[in-house]
Order: structure tokens, then sequence, then C-alpha cells
């Protein structure tokens, strides 16, 4: 189990770069098998997930070589079916959430899915129905083996329909129109996923020859195609580290600037830390975050009531920020009530935070709220254990903020999201080593 070590305290300085979409890249990387021809894919951040993702592709045949950092080509013209039954597969892909976005490629294109139930962040559940129930309104008749907790999906020739999806799942919605596709017939998908990513893979399928329309909306009508061509494909910058970077730059009170963040695909995350009283200034396409020396006040709602934030689908805010803007509300002026609306063990890190001298109260798994303490009192250093990725970001930052050396373990699971975390943050200024 590997450990960070962090002199909390220390002003940051200069320039930081967002790495590629962990989310993206997920769903880019399985599309790859929609096709036979090369696939030219670039900005790929170099995380655990995505290595992860990419050694399962070549282990089912894929031909990938590497052009560049960041930059690959995928070659999927010989696929070894066998491989899906293998004890090896089964093993591999239970330990990557994004692993189950292979199912709807392989389901269009060779006529099976099979994939074990994956792991991944210890957030509370994260049902699979969404894809299964698409799959089978497309004609794939569904099995699952309950002893071995392996799923599979079979047909002869997909056909397009229309569905009304129960929830907005941006892993669900990026399987089903994969799967749809190569379907016959038009598919119609209402309450679809409308994330910026989700953008990007219909963007990109119809680059390779598909035909999706109303890309950006919640209603996505597919008009399937007998075979789809090669592509180049390049990732925007994670949302998610943007936002890190912003609420480390304001809990450090350090002056930043984070470059080429892609501002139209942010949408509400540079409102939301603004109304945290948050300087967060465009410049062309980096942010700028001055040094907050006099700190920053939380905004009330206009009838003077607390402010709340909670996470929606897009265009509402990623839950994946909430445990981000938790922490840096530690040290605001005033009150915030944290409503974690989409998964129910997410705030279960504040015990952490509350160790270190934060005034949070844990309401229940999905509400918490936080009392500033504008930086009259600084955190305590304490010794943690990451529990996810974006919870063991979060405790990082707290750490950086906080009087004293903090110890984080566990930060394997900080790796599988943020790319060379350590290296880039001392580029900076941060007094952080790896044990």
């Amino acid at each position: 189990m590997g450990t960070f070590r962090i002199e909390g305290g220390h002003q940051l300085h200069g320039e930081i770069t967002p790495q590629g979409a962990k989310n993206e890249a997920l769903q880019i990387l399985c599309a790859v098998l929609l096709s036979e021809e090369k696939i030219t894919i670039n900005n790929i951040p170099d995380i655990l997930d995505v290595n992860k993702l990419i050694s399962l592709l070549e282990d089912l045949g894929v031909k990938i070589q590497k052009k560049g950092r960041g930059s690959y080509t995928f070659k999927s013209d010989d696929i070894n079916l066998e491989y899906l039954q293998s004890s090896k597969f089964k093993e591999d892909g239970r330990g990557l959430r994004g692993s189950i976005m292979l199912v709807g490629p392989l389901l269009a294109r060779f006529g099976k899915g099979y994939i074990p139930k994956p792991g991944g962040d210890k957030i509370g559940r994260r049902r699979l129905d969404t894809h299964f129930e698409g799959f089978i309104k497309l004609g794939a008749k569904f099995r699952y083996n309950r002893e071995e907790h392996f799923y599979g999906v079979e047909a002869n020739k997909l056909k397009g329909t229309y569905m009304l999806l129960d929830e907005a799942s941006v892993t669900g919605t990026a399987n089903i129109v994969m799967a749809a596709v190569l379907a016959e017939g038009t598919t119609t998908i209402y309450n679809a996923a409308c994330e910026p990513y989700l953008q990007q893979l219909c963007k990109m399928l119809n680059r390779m020859g598909a035909k999706i329309t109303g890309i950006g909306s919640n209603l996505l009508t597919i008009e399937g195609v007998e075979r789809l061509g090669g592509t180049e494909h390049t990732m925007l910058p994670d949302m998610i580290e943007i936002g890190s970077w912003i609420g480390l730059a304001a809990m450090t009170r350090s002056e930043l600037t984070i470059k080429n963040v892609s501002w139209d695909d942010l949408g509400l995350i540079p409102t939301v830390f603004r109304k945290l009283g948050i300087t967060v200034e465009r410049r062309d396409d980096d942010i700028f975050i001055p040094k907050h020396e006099k700190g920053y006040q939380i905004q009330n709602f206009i009838d003077g009531s607390i402010l709340t934030i909670a996470d929606a689908p897009w265009p509402g805010l990623t839950p994946d920020l909430l445990s981000i803007i938790l922490v840096v509300s530690t040290q605001a002026r005033g009150e915030v009530l944290i409503h974690q609306k989409m998964f129910e063990s997410r705030l279960f890190f504040v015990d952490k935070l509350i160790d270190m001298g934060a005034k949070i109260i844990l309401c229940d798994p999905h509400r918490a709220t936080v009392i500033g303490h504008d930086f009259k009192s600084t955190l305590k250093a304490t010794t943690m254990v990451s529990p996810d990725i974006r919870a063991g970001v979060s405790l990082l930052i707290a750490a950086l903020s906080a009087k004293g050396t903090s110890t984080i373990h566990n930060i394997e699971q900080i790796d599988r999201g943020y790319e060379n975390i350590d290296e880039r943050l001392r580029a900076i200024g941060a007094k952080i080593v790896r044990v």
C-alpha cells in the first residue's frame, strides 16, 4: 500500500495543465472495438484505470501502438472472443468499473458481450440495470451466472427501438449508443445522459460513419449503419481535475493558472466555486486563481437562507466534485449544506476532516453541513487512508493546507484517477513525497 507524506501550510505558485479526461477515456477506448480500421486517440491520461482498460483491450486482441505521450493507435481487426470466457478476463474485468462499456461494442459487432460484475470505488451502489435493459430492448438475450457474478448478452442482429431510460446514466447511455450504432433501423433514447464526455463519444462515432442526432440533448436518435471506419480523436481535459486545482488554489491561498481547460465544456463548475466566494477568472482558455489572502465568503440564497450545493445529472454539478467543494468550504466564511444525492457512501470521509479540526455535521449519508473556519484556525495534520479517488484527492488538498506533516495511505486509489499527481504538485511548490 503506497503512501504520500505531505508537509502542509505552503503557498503554491505557477501553472498546471489538466490531464485528459478519465471518464471520457473509458468510453472512447471501448469504442475502438466497433471498427476493424485504425483509430488514433490523443490526450489519453496515464492513470491506473485507463491503463488497465488498455491492457484488457490488448488481451482481447486489439493491436495497440504508442505514438507518443498520451497518443495511441488501435486496430480491432482480429478480436479473440474466447478470451471473454477465460478466468483471466473474469479476474481482470472485475477490477475495473469501466469494463462494463466493453459489452455494447462487442454485442453490436460480434453478437455477444460478457463481463464479470465490475468493482471500483466504494461510494455506494451503482446499478447495471440501465445498461442491460437497453440491450434487451435492442433485441439481446440476457443471462446471469449468480455463482460467478458473470453477465452476458447475445443477439443475432440488434434492432432499433424507442426507449425511455429510468436514469440518465452516463455509462449506460454510452453503452447503449455504442450498441445501437450498428443495429438495424432507428433507435431513440430519451432521458439520455448529455455530459460533454458522452457528446465527445457521439461526435467520434459520427466521424467513424455513425448517424447520431440530438447530441448534447437528452433525446438521441441513432440511425443504424452496417459498419464503421477509422478516425482520430482527442480527449477533453478532465473537468474533475480542473475543479480539484481550483479548490487546491483556494485552500492553500495560492496563485495558480490552470491551462487549456476547455471553458465551454465546464458547465456550472466555475459558477459553483464562485458561490463559495472563490475568484475564478477566465483568461483565453485558461483559469486564473489569484491568492485569496483575505479568504473567501460563501454566498447565501437571495432570501438569506443557507446555501445548498447538490449534485445532479448534466448540466447539473457533477457528483465527483462534491468532496472537493466540501473540503474547500471548511476554510470559507459562512456555512453551506452539501447534498450528495447520487451516491450514499461518498460523504463518509468527513470523519477524517473532523479529526483535522474541520467543523462538519454529517446529517445523514447524503448531507453534510460545513461551518467554515475563515482561516482563523488551520486544519491539523494527521494520518489518513484514501477510501476512493475523489475523497483521496480531497484529503490531499486538506493536507496541503494543514499545519504540520500528514500521511495518506492507500494512494493507489488516487493514482487510479490522477496522473503523476505528486510530481505535478511538486512542480508548483508542494511539499509531497511518495513513500
